[in-house]
């Protein structure tokens, strides 16, 4: 997973998201298995983002995108008005994406500070 940022003072997914991004990935896990266009996707966002807050559907799309490539949304090929769409379906559910959060963060700080890494575990396992 390559996080555009990672922010300890955020809680929840925002630690890893942006508002838009969580609203987006919010929506995907509660359609479910009958997914969801980026359309119908970037519609409730911007709804749920509130008067005088928008965001891109472009930026929808490569949010979206991005997941795919991540792993943690697959997705449909459908055909509609206008050609190929993708319809976005979840592959990993909310404490999926959570897990995959925690197991990515800990195999770059490991990667990186491996001595470091180790003494902060063992501190955790014997505190």
């Amino acid at each position: 997973m390559s996080f555009n940022r990672f922010n300890p003072a955020e809680k929840g997914l925002r630690k890893t998201l942006k508002k838009y991004e969580e609203l987006a990935l919010r929506y995907i896990w509660e359609v479910g298995a009958e997914g969801a266009g980026s359309g119908k996707t970037w519609e409730t966002v911007n709804i749920k983002l509130g008067e005088g807050k928008s965001i891109s559907r472009a930026s929808i799309i490569l949010f979206l995108d991005r997941m795919v490539n991540e792993g943690v949304l697959d997705f449909n090929d459908a055909t509609g008005k206008g050609g190929h769409h993708r319809i976005y379906v979840p592959k990993l559910d909310e404490a999926g994406y959570k897990k995959y959060v925690v197991q990515t963060l800990y195999e770059s700080v490991a990667k990186d500070f491996p001595e470091a890494t180790k003494a902060v575990l063992g501190q955790i396992k014997t505190g």
